[in-house]
């Protein structure tokens, strides 16, 4: 029999995504260290399922915040308060979307957050305009499955 599963953890063995995601919004770390973490987070991961003897191992399962803001990005559903941000650096983007931005140039509140369904779990909820459109706007899904 085959196996395979849908997704896996990403914070890290020692929670390392979420203190070097802490130490970028402070300003104490460059966006490659928090790219690297995130890459090493990601090797241990398929490592270890494969180790333990997962057949088919998912890509795309790893998220620095969240997976539905992943997919907002990725189809470009940006609202309109955020297209001021310089979308060449789409981790600030991304972030600011996550948790609003505040600098002497701007000021945005973040995306609204609700719970999944009746659990602890929250999730960015996506913001969809009149006359909608999508398109593909972050390569994030290729790079992982490249990586």
């Amino acid at each position: 029999m085959k196996t395979t599963i849908l997704g896996y953890p990403r914070i890290g063995k020692t929670r390392e995504l979420k203190k070097a995601c802490e130490q970028y919004w402070a300003g104490k770390t460059t966006e490659t260290d928090l790219i690297n973490t995130a890459s090493n987070i990601k090797k241990d991961n398929w490592l270890n399922q494969q180790q333990i003897g997962i057949d088919s191992i998912p890509s795309n399962d790893f998220s620095f915040y969240d997976q539905v803001l992943d997919t907002c990005l990725t189809l470009g559903c940006i609202p309109e308060r955020f297209k001021k941000i310089n979308h060449n650096n789409l981790l600030n983007l991304y972030f600011a979307m996550a948790r609003g931005l505040q600098n002497d140039h701007i000021d945005v509140t973040a995306m609204e957050m609700t719970k999944w369904f009746d659990t602890n779990y929250h999730y960015i909820v996506p913001e969809f305009e009149k006359n909608q459109s999508f398109s593909f706007f972050s390569k994030k899904i290729i790079d992982e499955y490249k990586e």
